[in-house]
């Protein structure tokens, strides 16, 4: 069946059967194209694909039929006309800039995002003459007052990476068509199964799929949503070029993951859910951020753009760091790494970790402290979570 063919198809059953067109050899798993190069038919026919005017595979820098499996599969999850894979998440949302902006530009993104976003933002774009002002998440007005003539578009994470604030996806998307430029939205900690950025005015997705996507902490990987037109104008030129490329086994991996991917991120949010209700009876917990708390400030808009308030969980204790990393070094079963969307459960240290070679300032605003603790609320049985946690509590 075509891509077209599963829009009348349930989101799981798309998830499991989408972008797949059997071989010849009419293999029922989605097969692992191992290979650099492909072979035309005859010179006119090699023209004609290099330049543009047939269809079909050239290199497997930018075409590769189980990549392809993976970029239509995830497009049509998120609700858009086309994805591109990369090689990290990392990858796409520098696939993203390179292919948006030029010296002068200017972008506005939101200051609570992963660590590596703003310094990509920041050292690197900034290298070559743009500009980006980081505000506040949730405060409209500072979104619109630091929009430019110069502006591209803004960039954000709603849940946000650590501190979880909720951002209103359709007004950002209303004040940036307003100015005519793009709203960019990372939606690792949702995904498609919890929210769509498209469908509520977003222009572009991009994900990490090593997080969620894949589910199992086995491959590193990214991707871009978009429209046909902006993927094949910005995007698609620079992966050429650039040569960011998502591996076929890679590829592969994270097909499979999308198989599970509704079934985890409903028990991802159950346990989630679970955990953040009895950290907020901790003693030694100062304040749960977590959106599916009705003590959290974007509870209701949550509640709105989101259909689960997703797996990932942060706790400030009311001591510092030297008890942060205590009740770390506690735990016997928790994974002490900083990725996250496994279904392992993981704790990290973010000012110390993720969001360290930021400044102490910056951390600051963004409401990292040196007591927050980070936890990526996996599969395994919640009792067995929260008793290992009880041990540095």
């Amino acid at each position: 069946m075509k891509s077209s063919d599963w829009n009348d198809y349930s989101f799981e059953t798309q998830a499991i059967r989408s972008g797949h067109e059997r071989t010849h050899e009419d293999e029922h798993s989605v097969p692992i194209f191992t290979t650099s190069s492909y072979v035309f038919a005859s010179a006119a026919e090699a023209a004609e694909r290099f330049s543009g005017n047939q269809p079909g595979n050239i290199y497997s820098r930018f075409t590769n039929p189980t990549v392809n499996v993976f970029q239509e599969r995830l497009a049509l999850l998120e609700g858009g006309e086309r994805c591109l894979a990369f090689s990290s998440g990392m990858a796409a949302i520098m696939a993203v800039g390179m292919g948006l902006l030029k010296a002068g530009d200017h972008v506005v993104s939101s200051r609570s995002i992963f660590g590596n976003s703003v310094l990509m933002f920041q050292n690197f774009f900034g290298k070559f003459g743009v500009v980006t002002d980081f505000v506040d998440l949730t405060d409209l007005s500072a979104w619109e007052r630091a929009i430019r003539p110069e502006t591209q578009f803004l960039f954000l994470e709603t849940p946000s990476n650590p501190m979880m604030e909720i951002a209103d996806i359709k007004r950002l998307a209303e004040l940036a068509h307003a100015h005519d430029i793009l709203l960019i939205v990372d939606n690792v900690f949702c995904t498609p199964v919890l929210q769509k950025p498209l469908e509520l005015g977003a222009d572009v997705v991009v994900h990490s799929a090593t997080k969620y996507l894949d589910g199992h902490g086995r491959c590193v990987g990214g991707a871009v949503i978009a429209s046909d037109e902006l993927i094949e104008k910005a995007i698609y030129p620079f992966l050429r070029t650039g040569g960011s490329t998502l591996s076929p086994f890679n590829a592969w991996v994270f097909i499979s993951g999308l198989e599970t991917l509704a079934l985890r991120m409903k028990t991802h949010c159950e346990n989630a859910q679970a955990l953040a209700v009895w950290l907020e009876g901790q003693a030694a917990v100062k304040r749960v951020f977590y959106p599916g708390l009705t003590s959290h400030p974007q509870h209701e808009l949550a509640l709105q753009q989101q259909a689960g308030f997703g797996g990932v969980v942060s706790f400030e204790l009311n001591a510092g760091q030297a008890k942060a990393w205590e009740l770390i070094d506690a735990t016997q079963m928790l994974s002490i790494t900083a990725n996250l969307g496994d279904v392992k459960t993981t704790i990290t240290h973010p000012a110390s970790t993720t969001h360290s070679r930021l400044t102490p300032e910056a951390r600051a605003e963004a409401g990292i402290s040196d007591g927050l603790l980070r936890i990526s609320v996996g599969l395994e049985n919640i009792a067995d979570i929260k008793k290992d946690l009880s041990r540095g509590l």
